[in-house]
């Protein structure tokens, strides 16, 4: 397996990374106008001769009340999306505990680290470390001043040099084709939608509990507040999850190849890496973090390596490839 293609892979992933900063955008606005529209439908109704109650969409009045809205909706994701993006440093450190790693407390890593900066022609990220026993590496950042290289201390234990070295240099290749930038700005807008749907489900919550108590006198409004409230919770879910497939989708799978690929030429030793993924793969660490968005990062997912009905539907839209077959390419190298 030659390792080919560094600039059109850095190029597919700025691509990438334009083409989700253009799309999330309307997948707000989308979502923003359905929820208009949900609201002019089962709040614009009127009695028939018959008595019984008609329906219906006023799109010109959606329509205006949506070109009123553009703006504010812009400028909130706007601001939103720049913290987010800017703090995303802070943000990944404090979702997976990791801290700095000081030259002096291990400058075994460093070596390693600044060896393959120097072999691959880039400068050295920040080393940060989490405290876990397990095994498991991830790179991220967007720039220069972000870049980092993450390793658990479970990770330093068990790998001996010439492992160590090729995740590490896996980890920087994520970082050379700038894959940790596509994945930041996917993180960030998955976020915001995370965010949402959980406003949305407190909706319904606080709905369900208090507003029931307010029905009493028999009146249709607060049921028909609570249905209202449920179709556009069911609407944002199904946005939010049609936006994680393109997301899973639009982040290839060959971009763990070619980390992998990258990892064995900046190392020298393709077989160091495979060893190394076939130890982490036995125990791979950060399981607890529990977010889907930050796994995407890890070398290798801790729940790719579950069996069973779920393991099968993580692995159609999984991010990244099976590790057996990754460590058989490297056997080939």
């Amino acid at each position: 397996m030659k390792y080919v293609g560094i600039q059109t892979q850095i190029s597919r992933n700025n691509t990438k990374t334009i083409l989700l900063l253009l799309l999330f955008p309307v997948i707000i606005l989308g979502m923003v106008w359905v929820f208009l529209a949900l609201l002019n439908y089962f709040g614009g109704g009127y009695y028939n001769q018959y008595g019984d109650m008609v329906n219906q969409l006023n799109v010109a009045e959606v329509n205006a009340i949506f070109l009123r809205t553009i703006p504010w909706v812009i400028i909130g994701v706007g601001l939103w999306f720049t913290f987010a993006y800017f703090s995303n440093a802070r943000m990944v450190k404090a979702a997976t505990g990791a801290r700095s790693l000081e030259r002096k407390e291990n400058p075994r890593v460093y070596n390693i680290v600044e060896n393959l900066c120097m072999a691959g022609g880039m400068e050295m990220p920040k080393i940060n470390v989490v405290d876990d026993p397990q095994l498991n590496a991830f790179a991220s950042g967007i720039n220069k001043d972000s870049y980092a290289v993450t390793v658990t201390t479970g990770l330093l234990e068990r790998l001996d040099d010439d492992e160590l070295a090729g995740v590490i240099g896996h980890e920087l290749t994520h970082i050379r084709n700038r894959d940790t930038r596509l994945l930041i700005t996917s993180i960030i807008f998955v976020g915001i939608i995370s965010t949402i749907m959980s406003l949305v489900v407190r909706m319904i919550y606080n709905q369900l509990w208090f507003g029931a108590g307010r029905s009493r006198d028999g009146q249709k409004g607060n049921g028909l507040s609570i249905m209202v409230i449920m179709l556009i919770g069911l609407v944002c879910s199904a946005i939010a999850y049609f936006f994680t497939l393109i997301t899973r989708f639009a982040i290839s799978r060959k971009r763990e190849y070619m980390a992998d690929a990258g990892g064995a030429e900046l190392c020298g030793n393709p077989m160091a890496l495979a060893s190394a993924l076939r130890k982490i793969s036995a125990n791979p660490g950060l399981g607890q973090v529990e977010r889907e968005d930050i796994a995407q990062m890890y070398i290798i997912h801790p729940l790719s390596m579950k069996r069973g009905l779920m393991y099968f539907i993580n692995t159609m839209f999984a991010t990244h490839p099976s590790t057996e077959r990754r460590i058989q390419l490297l056997e080939q190298f």
